[in-house]
């Protein structure tokens, strides 16, 4: 069976255990998803098989992704995600969220937020000067450091710049609760992006 899912976060929530112990979750709708194409070795150099989530209308894809997706079928997805498999699927087939269960480790992929470009406080968490009248430093990033050697300044240093919109991977996440019908999973825990961003679950073995 194929080793992951595409989803979208919905929001967060919290729920009971049995032993009633409050728990934070995030609710991701996670499938249905169609096998858009599967990879072998022989024909791609390396196995993997290819799944599309979110169906949309033909006139929002282009000429490319139409000949690639109408492989198989008539389904044309937003998103597509590759994953391993450890059985034998065919394109046009369909997964849904009952490949999890209730307990399973996984690792959750997404696009965080982005905010723009910002200032070393709240990109770097720096402490900033005395906020006092006339102390003239508040929120400024300070000295940077050389004069005539090396006269420049050092890779990697903390400075203002664009912060959020990156791909960011959160390991060690559990599955809490498998919604089939729905096809929700409740992951728990926080997972990066906004409410409505696609996901990425993975099983981790």
């Amino acid at each position: 069976m194929i080793q992951g899912l595409v989803g979208k976060k919905l929001g967060m929530l919290e729920v009971y255990d049995e032993d009633r112990t409050l728990t934070p979750v995030t609710m991701i709708e996670a499938g249905p998803c169609g096998v858009v194409q599967v990879k072998t070795n022989e024909t791609d150099g390396y196995s993997r098989v290819q799944i599309g989530f979110q169906s949309t209308s033909k006139g929002k894809l282009c000429k490319p992704e139409l000949g690639h997706l109408k492989k198989a079928g008539e389904e044309y997805w937003r998103h597509l995600a590759e994953f391993s498999s450890k059985g034998s699927l065919e394109p046009g087939q369909q997964i849904k969220a009952d490949i999890f269960s209730k307990g399973d480790s996984v690792s959750v992929q997404a696009i965080s937020k982005g905010k723009g470009f910002q200032g070393v406080i709240k990109r770097h968490h720096f402490a900033g000067g005395p906020a006092s009248h006339g102390s003239m430093f508040h929120r400024a990033p300070g000295s940077l450091g050389q004069s005539s050697f090396p006269s420049r300044v050092f890779k990697n240093k903390k400075l203002p710049g664009h912060m959020g919109h990156r791909r960011i991977t959160v390991k060690g996440l559990s599955i809490v609760d498998v919604r089939v019908e729905e096809n929700i999973l409740l992951v728990s825990g926080s997972v990066p992006g906004p409410v409505g961003g696609m996901v990425v679950i993975k099983k981790v073995e």
